[in-house]
């Protein structure tokens, strides 16, 4: 009696290196979803936290009342939360200028130029740091996505290969001798398609949410850095806490020279 065909069959007849592509489509899957995962539930978090940061920072009176409360909900150092680390940053470098460190005891070329260019190298490097946090594992998911797919073919050739050398040792080339075999090791390709589309579709997802995320960052530092730097807070037309006349949400506006590419 025939053995019945079906992938416990491919796996019970294939060679170390077919079991290893299989490993490795494993780990890349696992890997994969991990950052699917981690990802997602991290960016829910942040931006619920942003928020809550938001709403309380233009019903703010002072900058200073701003700082207290980061302080008080932030004793330490690194921020996860980008609007809160950018306010915190930026204030932390106006208090650097007023100490007069840049133009009377310059501890290396970043303290060199104006105050005002300094406050910028700082928003621009609070900005690089995060950009560099939500672009985390991206590369990751582009690399499956780009090549799961051929390492499931390159596993489906190796298996077609060695099923065709089985079937030719036999001297049984009929068609129901050819076709199971075959049909077994295309499995690879089917298991590569399967890792490599939710990697596609989470690398596009995260892209898109990357790019929305640093566009209201770059406009939140755009305003933060006017008014750390003329201390004039736009009021915002209409009656208070109308948030379609508050300026962070029109399109138009000056060139953004805090943006990060």
């Amino acid at each position: 009696m025939e053995n019945s065909l079906g992938f416990a069959h491919f796996l019970a007849n294939s060679d170390g290196i077919a079991r290893f592509i299989l490993v490795l489509m494993t780990l890349m899957s696992i890997g994969t979803w991990y950052l699917i995962l981690a990802k997602s539930a991290r960016r829910i978090a942040i931006r619920r936290k942003s928020n809550t940061f938001l709403k309380s920072f233009w019903v703010a009176n002072s900058l200073n009342d701003i700082a207290d409360e980061i302080r008080a909900n932030n004793p330490t150092r690194g921020i996860t939360e980008p609007f809160a680390d950018l306010v915190q940053r930026g204030i932390a470098a106006v208090e650097y200028c007023k100490a007069d460190n840049i133009s009377q005891n310059p501890q290396g070329l970043i303290d060199f130029g104006t105050p005002g260019e300094f406050l910028i190298r700082s928003i621009r490097h609070v900005i690089a740091q995060h950009k560099a946090h939500m672009e985390y594992g991206n590369t990751y998911l582009a690399t499956v996505a780009s090549s799961a797919p051929f390492v499931g073919l390159f596993g489906t050739v190796w298996g077609i290969y060695h099923a065709l050398l089985a079937i030719g040792m036999s001297g049984q080339s009929t068609l129901d001798k050819v076709a199971g075999p075959v049909g077994e090791a295309l499995i690879m390709t089917a298991i590569g398609l399967a890792v490599a589309i939710p990697a596609a579709v989470a690398y596009n997802t995260f892209t898109r949410a990357n790019r929305n995320a640093l566009g209201e960052l770059n406009a939140f530092a755009h305003e933060l850095f006017t008014l750390l730097a003329t201390g004039l807070k736009t009021v915002p037309q209409g009656s208070k806490g109308n948030e379609a006349n508050h300026p962070a949400n029109h399109a138009a506006g000056p060139k953004n020279v805090l943006a990060v590419a």
